[in-house]
């Protein structure tokens, strides 16, 4: 099972040549993906703060989510006592939150952010 971060996220949505052709492999093969709650949440908030310039809105990356196949992982109380517990590597609440949620499930994280790597998750990209 597999869990994307918000780049790849963002980037299977804007079919940007960003994303690994591994990871396009994956979703398209896979009925095993998932997409943190949080994804969503830092999407919301990027695109509030401007750092974000993508036109779907939350209930269209929902609708795309169900239409890809992709499922969306709730949080559980679970992840933030990872977190707790997590080096201070990434700052990011966002990342540290989706390193847990993989950790926390078992799932591969599907990421080229070099500084999630240092954690103990399993990566591909």
């Amino acid at each position: 099972m597999y869990i994307l971060d918000t780049c790849a996220f963002i980037w299977s949505v804007l079919d940007d040549p960003k994303l690994s052709d591994t990871v396009s492999d994956i979703l398209a093969g896979s009925e095993a993906v998932y997409i943190s709650k949080a994804t969503l949440w830092e999407i919301a908030i990027k695109k509030t703060t401007g750092k974000l310039n993508l036109r779907h809105n939350t209930f269209e990356l929902e609708q795309i989510c169900i239409d890809e196949d992709i499922n969306i992982l709730p949080l559980k109380l679970r992840y933030f006592e990872r977190i707790q517990n997590m080096p201070l590597i990434h700052r990011d609440p966002f990342d540290r939150i989706i390193i847990a949620s993989a950790i926390e499930e078992g799932y591969t994280l599907l990421t080229n952010d070099s500084e999630i790597i240092k954690y103990e998750v399993k990566t591909i990209w």
